[in-house]
Formats: structure tokens, sequence, C-alpha cells
């Protein structure tokens, strides 16, 4: 039988001088495959390939692959985790099953046993099966299994709440629920679990890249345990309901580490949870990876490359604004420079940086802990959001005095920011000389590169945008639009794409914000001098295939 080394030479895929490479050792050595694999060599699929030709089984890629819900149901689903196999096909008696591994009887021998059916088994590369196995075999029915087995529980009259010892105990329904909940949404790319309790039960929804989704209804006697877990995991005070509350927990997934915020808000019929999921190491820390056009790129490096001034970035909530300023943080924070950050909450860690988590209760406010920061000979601060007066006023004097400082606003597009600074009472000509650059940001649903397609736009469409689009003296554009597929879940989108709206603060703007102009004022200059609008960036990345007119309307006003 030949080996995969050999495979690998009959295929061209490898030079046969690697058998040089494997002088004295089995030429079955895998640690020296994928040693070419990192050098670029081969691919993962190639070596996976391989193994199926030496095992004389067909090889499947399962991106695409029209997998048999039938036949995955057969097999249950902690068997298909704990092995990595998944079921694909099924034709009689005959069930075809996608595993890594196609040497491992033992499995093999598992399923027989387990499903009462031939197994025919053929070869998958073994990340493209786990992420297949956690695209298809989702947690939904176990939760609606354990839904109905807590209902017949907390069916006794009374009997509502979990006791804390009870919720405590790692096997406790409730506790697999929660567990549940969390997995499956980190899982799906989720950055929200919304819990919401109802008149008639209680809703699970997830918010996956960008847009809510209703993911599980479960029965209104379990709503108070299932918040009563999720508070003593997030250290949150379980006896007061009548106050919103705010917690921190973490939980380990798939090896890594993922930290959840946590947020309770009293409504009419019970408390509502929100966990936002900080997965930091799904989350760009590059400036290269944020999508910025070139004009725009340019425009910002030429501010945080300053050793003083401030940039504000600015959007609503969810817009990726702490995504913008820890990838920026992350560029220019090098071992001979002083960086500290105070924040609400610490959303990521980051090594080499000085990180303060604002506590009013202990009286550690924005103002009072940008006052003791000033005091800590920093180069660069970050504050989490100016919110007041007091903490705009420190925040803009420090950018004054040698530092460079980050910092996010609530607005909807870059010029409202001046305005906004402005009617927190700090005086017009400190914000002119203060602020170096704002950038405005909103994020789109980015197209799923599998499946979209692309189609001729319609005249409807193209003015709807109002990017100065003429019928009479422009050709229609060929553009892309979302289709969907197993990769996408359907939707037609996977990921998210940032707009930028960049504005240098020039003379002519300096000039305008100590005369108090309105943003509409400021905004007709700075796109005089080059600012792409929200809009026009949207429409620039709908060019290029990022995102869908559709995306753009949605999220640019």
């Amino acid at each position: 039988m030949a080996t995969l080394t050999e495979i690998l030479i009959i295929r061209g895929l490898i030079p046969i001088e690697t058998l040089d490479t494997f002088s004295g050792m089995p030429l079955e050595d895998e640690p020296k495959l994928l040693t070419l694999v990192e050098e670029g060599t081969i691919t993962y699929g190639q070596i996976a390939s391989a193994r199926a030709a030496q095992a004389e089984l067909p090889f499947v890629e399962l991106q695409d692959y029209p997998i048999d819900r039938a036949a995955v149901a057969l097999v249950p689903a902690a068997l298909c985790r704990r092995c990595e196999v998944l079921p694909i096909s099924i034709s009689g008696d005959l069930l075809t099953v996608a595993v890594a591994n196609p040497g491992d009887v033992v499995t093999l021998d598992d399923l027989r046993a387990a499903t009462k059916m031939h197994i025919s088994p053929v070869v998958a590369e073994r990340q493209d099966l786990r992420n297949a196995i956690n695209r298809v075999i989702r947690s939904d029915g176990e939760l609606s299994e354990l839904s109905s087995v807590l209902k017949e529980e907390t069916s006794t009259p009374g009997n509502d709440i979990v006791p804390a010892q009870e919720a405590a105990e790692d096997d406790a329904p409730i506790v697999r629920f929660v567990n549940l909940l969390i997995s499956q949404a980190i899982q799906d790319r989720a950055s929200d679990i919304h819990i919401e309790p109802a008149e008639d039960g209680m809703n699970v929804r997830y918010r996956i890249d960008g847009v809510l989704h209703q993911m599980q209804k479960a029965p209104r006697q379990i709503q108070n345990g299932v918040i009563s877990r999720l508070k003593i995991m997030s250290d949150i005070d379980i006896s007061e309901r009548r106050k919103p509350q705010d917690g921190r927990l973490s939980v380990i997934h798939s090896g890594r580490k993922i930290d959840l915020r946590v947020a309770t808000l009293p409504t009419v019929w019970g408390e509502k949870v929100v966990m936002r999921i900080l997965d930091s190491s799904s989350s760009s820390m590059s400036l290269n990876d944020l999508n910025l056009l070139q004009r725009n790129f340019d425009a910002y490096r030429s501010a945080y490359t300053k050793p003083y001034g401030m940039i504000l970035v600015t959007g609503p909530t969810g817009s990726g604004k702490s995504t913008t300023l820890y990838s920026t943080l992350h560029t220019v924070a090098k071992p001979e420079l002083n960086v500290i950050t105070v924040e609400d909450p610490v959303e990521y860690r980051m090594a080499g940086i000085n990180q303060v988590q604002v506590n009013p209760k202990a009286g550690l406010t924005f103002a009072s802990a940008l006052r003791s920061i000033l005091r800590s000979d920093p180069d660069v601060v970050l504050i989490g959001e100016i919110r007041d007066h007091e903490t705009a006023q420190i925040a803009i004097e420090a950018s004054l005095t040698g530092h460079l400082v980050l910092s996010t606003l609530h607005t909807n597009d870059a010029p409202s920011a001046i305005t906004r600074l402005i009617e927190m009472d700090i005086e017009p000509f400190l914000v002119g000389s203060a602020i170096d650059c704002v950038v405005a940001q909103r994020l789109a649903r980015r197209l799923c590169e599998r499946c979209k397609e692309t189609f001729t736009a319609e005249v409807g469409q193209m003015l709807s945008l109002r990017v100065g689009f003429d019928p009479e003296r422009h050709a229609l554009p060929t553009l892309h639009r979302p289709v969907g597929c197993s990769s996408c879940s359907g939707t037609g989108y996977r990921g998210r794409v940032a707009v930028h709206e960049v504005m240098l603060v020039s003379e002519e703007i300096e000039r305008l914000a100590v005369q108090r102009a309105s943003s509409a004022e400021i905004s007709k200059v700075a796109i005089s001098q080059g600012m792409l609008t929200l809009r026009q960036d949207g429409w620039m990345k709908v060019q290029l295939g990022f995102t869908s007119i559709e995306e753009v309307l949605r999220v640019v006003a």
C-alpha cells in the first residue's frame, strides 16, 4: 500500500526530494507533512484527499455538500462531536458517514452499534468536518427537549425558581440549558444573546452580523431559573429584581476563553438579560483588516501617527467603534510608550497596556480616573466614551498638553462630533485646536463569498443611493447581491464590513468651530476638502463586492 508521502509525490503535490527529508524515519510521519503545510507546500485538504486514496475511499468537501438531515438524526449529537463523524446520506440500510480518520475502526463499530445499519465511510478534511458538525448539529433539539423537561419539573405551583444550590450543580437541567444557549451562540458567531421574558414564554434571540434572529422559545416556568443561573455566573445579586444590574462571566469554548458582558433590565414580564459576547481571538486587531479605503486610511494614519492630539470615533452602539480603537491602539502601542485606558467596561484585554475599569460605586468615574491617569505620565490615553462635560474637558486639555487621546462619541456623522462637544460647554476654540480627526462608522453585513452573484443594477436602486448617478449619462453598473447557501445559513451574508467617514480637522473647519457653525456647514467644507460621506464610502464598498446596496441603505441614513 502506498504511503501518504508517495501518493502526494505521484500527484505532483510535493517534490520527490522530500524523500530525502524523511530519510531515516517512516514515510507516514505526519508531523513532517504538517511541516510542509506550514511552509505552504501542500494543504490539509490535499493530505486528507491522499488519505482517502490510501484507504481506497471517496473524498468529500462538506462546505457545499447536500447533507441529508434524516441521516444526521440517526446518530446522537454527542457521538458525532466526540468521535468527529458526520452522517451525510442514507440509502436503504446503508449510512454514509464522513470521517477524518478512516482507519479508526472502533468509531465505525460504535456507529454500527448505535444505528443498527451498514456504515459506508468517506473521508473529509478534519477542520472542514468540524465546521460541518457545528453547522449541521445544532443545539436546538436538545434545548427544546430540556425546555420540556424543565416545564414538567416546574409545573408544581411555587416551584418556578431554581434554588442557588441546584443551579450550581453542573448536571442540573437549568445549567445545561444555559450552557447550550451560550455555546450555540458562539458557534453561530453571534455578538449578543437576548433573553426576553414575555407573557406566554421566554424568547431567546441571537444577534448575528448585526441582525437579530429568533432562536428559541422556552416555557415561562423556567424563566426565573435561567435568569438566576446567569446572575450567579455573572456575580450579580440574584435577590435584586427591581433595578438594572451589570456583570461579567467567562466560558471556555473549543479551547479558548470567551468573555461575556451581562446586563439585566426589569420589564413588565420579568427581567430581560442581554449578553455581549467578547471574543478577542476573532476580533480584528489590525488596521489593515478594517477595510478602510486608501484615501481614508491615509487620512487616519496622518492623525494617529502624531504624538499628540485627539481622535474621535463616532457611531451608534454596535457600530464597531471599540474594534477600531483597539486596532489603532494595537498599532501605536510600543514598549517605549506608556499606554493607559479607562473604560466601562474593559471589553478586550490587551497585553502591554494599562487598562482601568470604571467603578462609579467606588468613586472611580471617567473624570476621576482621567485625573489620576494624567499624573501617571501617559503617552497615549484611550477613553471608552466621552459622556459629560467634565470628562470632555479633561480629555481636551490632555490632548493639548502632549498626549494622544483616543475616544468615542455618540453622533450620527463625523462633523456632528464638533458641535456635540461644543454643546457640552467646551470652549469652541479648544475643540477646534484639540481634535485632529473624527471617524464616523457603521457596520454592514458582508456578502457571502461562496454564493454572491453578479447582476446589473436597476435605475431605481442607483437613484435610492443618492450618489450622483444620472441614468442619461452613466451606464448601469454590474454589482453583487446575496443568494444564500449552507455556509451563510441561507442569508447571503457572512461577516461584516465597516463603512467609514473620515474627517481631518483643517484650519477652515477649526475656524468654523470657533464661529459655532452648524454641522451641515462643517460637513459642506469637509466634503469640499475631499471627505467621503458614509453613503459614498458604502457605495464604493458595494462596487468592490463587499456588500449590497440594500445593506448600505439599511445602515446609512
